[in-house]
């Protein structure tokens, strides 16, 4: 089953234009909500594998959601894959590089942070003004703060709130895992698998065919992609699931079980019961907190 999104993709639309026109890639954003020192952007970048990398260098923080698509990035902690639901991480000062080699295009949401609020959020998070890495997986401890911030694309006044929890957040994560080096010969592989699997979240997904399209043993395939994104696939595909099930539930009047079967569950109490795990809430008291 063909993932459909419920909101227009401005992704895709920009890529459908670039190929139109034969265009090179381009960066695009726009503001969604700013404050004292943090901003929040919808960023669209149409980039592919003909598209050099370049080297930038920020005097803020950020965190950038990764929405759809994926990328490579490039800095001091070394060269990391990014796909759908995962956070790019930077320090301010610090010279980063993302190129697309593996695939065309993404979108992120990126929250930036001045250095002085950012040294405070750290401080009342019991944590160092610094990250020490460049990505966060999808894992538990964001999913909520990750449904929120979706939400807070349509509802601006709740992004300040989102931005300062996520931020952190993400401190007290970056500061605590523990990861070797990504498989950097892979990720040609697993680009390819990762955007086929977020096409087509919903459709049911066995080990050994995802390790096929990769190319790989399904031991060795397990091992790489954990290695590379962070999680399992089985992980991965859950909280891409999830996210949806959040976002519809906010934004629409869809039954809990059309919900439920929607995102690619077949089991109403199963999908309650992941759901009440991932985000502390059943899918009806998320939709009337929502």
């Amino acid at each position: 089953m063909l993932r459909t999104p419920i909101h227009a993709d401005p992704l895709a639309a920009a890529l459908a234009r670039k190929a139109a026109h034969d265009a090179r890639g381009s960066i695009s954003d726009s503001a969604i909500a700013s404050g004292d020192g943090w901003w929040v952007q919808d960023i669209v970048c149409t980039c592919g594998p003909r598209d050099h990398e370049a080297e930038e260098l920020t005097a803020t923080s950020s965190l950038a959601l990764l929405l759809s698509g994926s990328f490579v990035v490039r800095d001091q902690y070394g060269t990391s894959l990014l796909s759908e639901g995962s956070y790019l991480l930077v320090n301010a000062g610090h010279c980063f590089a993302c190129s697309h080699r593996h695939g065309e295009g993404d979108r992120c949401l990126s929250f930036r942070f001045a250095p002085e609020l950012f040294a405070h959020i750290a401080h009342d998070a019991g944590a160092k003004p610094a990250f020490a890495h460049n990505r966060l997986p999808p894992v538990r401890d964001l999913s909520g703060l990750t449904a929120r911030a979706r939400q807070g694309m349509a509802n601006p006044d709740i992004m300040e709130e989102v931005a300062v929890e996520l931020a952190g957040s993400a401190l007290g994560l970056a500061g605590r895992a523990r990861r070797g080096p990504s498989p950097t010969q892979h990720h040609n592989r697993l680009t390819r698998v990762l955007r086929y699997m977020a096409a087509h979240s919903a459709a049911p997904h066995k080990l050994t065919g995802l390790a096929s399209m990769a190319c790989m043993s399904p031991y060795h395939f397990l091992r790489t992609f954990r290695a590379v994104t962070g999680v399992t696939p089985h992980q991965w595909l859950l909280r891409a699931r999830l996210r949806d099930a959040a976002e519809r539930l906010a934004n629409t009047k869809t039954p809990v079980t059309d919900v439920a079967l929607d995102v690619g569950f077949d089991d109403l109490s199963n999908f309650t019961r992941s759901f009440r795990a991932e985000f502390g809430a059943s899918p009806r008291g998320y939709r009337l907190a929502a």
